[in-house]
């Protein structure tokens, strides 16, 4: 479109635009020069329209542009938006006519970063892969029934009260010892590392914690980078007890989760694995106390069969089978009964567990504390000082040298003789053989 009033141009006047038409023409020379560009920014005001239109900014510390991505580009796009990403996103620059605002028209977005560490993790992966750290054939089987339970993870971290509420409400009665560590960050992996040293030192010491737990919850790829570094995945691969990665949502994948014994999609569900309920464990028991009442009351039942045939092959004895009926009522009785007790002495067993693990340990460091005592007695009998107090002297020369013959003696040579209490200064006179 041409500018207004075309006689004023004529005469030398500058032209005369309409807001449309200059808008328009400014539009026009930034689709030109910019169709496309790519743009990287932090989301800003990020909204979806009722028409599948979103519409946000993009900022950084030097200034802010308004986008708008249109219904198609939106629902092509894999993102899950929120204010604060930091994404990269491309498309034309155009002008919003009703408000002259310069605005970006997105046709697609990506998070800024993504493609390089997503090459990355693969790199790492088939690197790690290649050293056979993530063989099938060493993995180990979970503990069906461990004594006690160890988590690396970060103590504000919220995975860690998922964990907690998780085994409290499944196996209150097994202790669980948290190993310390941040799990996000340039001094994660380290500090995973060295955690994961402290848990290995303590169950080579006394045995406990028979499954680990390494848990985290969701995020980002670079939230959950700590958990891709290779420093982490080779330690894990050196755990003397099983491992059971539970980092990051279902959907978050990350080469510890490829390295450990067991993957679990989420914290929750890695203390749901480490150890079965103990409703379910008594749940199994009244079932196993069902088929033996069922299987002896089978065996009853065929028992009695039997006898009534035996009884009518002997011409209806009735003395003899029913002696033999007692019999085998009072049979049924009793192993009944020893099913009974044998169920019931099982279940004490489980509840006594806890309180036999602690006697066990503390007779434990009472025999280790006599052992102590025995040494330090041992220690007090071969004291110098002790043979001292019976009358003996220690000489020796001034050197510090201990005279033990008559022949090392000189006249003239000065000593000094230890004694219980003190030390006493002397020259030899004369010495002899």
């Amino acid at each position: 479109m041409t500018p207004a009033d075309q006689p004023d141009a004529a005469e030398g006047a500058r032209p005369i635009w309409s807001v449309g038409a200059l808008l328009r023409a400014v539009a026009d020379a930034l689709q030109a020069r910019f169709h496309p560009v790519r743009v990287q920014g932090e989301v800003s005001g990020f909204s979806r329209a009722a028409s599948g239109h979103c519409y946000f900014a993009l900022k950084d510390e030097q200034g802010q542009l308004r986008c708008a991505m249109f219904r198609r580009a939106a629902a092509a796009s894999l993102l899950d938006w929120r204010d604060g990403q930091l994404v990269e996103v491309e498309g034309r620059l155009d002008v919003y006519g009703p408000r002259g605002d310069l605005q970006l028209i997105v046709e697609s977005a990506r998070l800024a970063g993504r493609g390089n560490l997503y090459e990355q993790f693969l790199r790492l992966k088939a690197a790690l892969q290649a050293e056979g750290l993530f063989d099938p054939a060493r993995k180990r089987a979970l503990p069906p029934l461990p004594h006690s339970i160890g988590v690396v993870t970060s103590l504000d971290a919220a995975a860690l009260r998922d964990v907690a509420a998780t085994l409290q409400r499944r196996v209150p009665h097994l202790p669980v010892r948290v190993f310390p560590s941040p799990v996000q960050g340039e001094a994660a992996p380290a500090a995973l590392c060295a955690a994961l040293d402290r848990a290995y030192a303590h169950f080579r010491a006394t045995g406990e914690c028979e499954v680990l737990l390494l848990v985290r919850g969701g995020g980002s790829l670079e939230d959950l980078w700590a958990f891709n570094d290779p420093a982490l995945v080779r330690k894990l691969a050196q755990a003397p007890m099983p491992v059971i990665s539970g980092v990051g949502h279902e959907t978050d994948f990350t080469l510890a989760d490829f390295v450990a014994d067991v993957r679990a999609p989420t914290p929750t569900a890695a203390a749901e694995l480490c150890a079965p309920a103990r409703d379910t464990l008594l749940a199994a028991a009244q079932r196993q106390e069902e088929r033996l009442r069922q299987a002896v009351r089978r065996w009853l039942d065929a028992q009695a069969q039997r006898t009534d045939r035996l009884a009518q092959r002997l011409g209806r004895p009735s003395s003899r089978v029913g002696a033999e009926r007692e019999r085998l009522l009072s049979m049924g009785l009793r192993l009944q009964q020893a099913a009974r007790r044998r169920l019931e002495r099982d279940a004490a067993r489980l509840e006594r567990w806890p309180q036999d693990w602690t006697a066990a340990i503390a007779r434990d460091l009472q025999r280790r504390r006599w052992r102590l005592e025995r040494a330090q007695a041992q220690l007090q009998l071969l004291d110098p000082r002790l043979v001292l107090q019976r009358g003996y002297a220690l000489l020796t020369d001034a050197h510090g040298h201990a005279i033990t013959s008559v022949a090392a003696l000189r006249p003239g040579q000065d000593l000094t003789a230890q004694l219980a209490d003190g030390a006493a200064e002397m020259t030899v006179k004369a010495s002899g053989s």
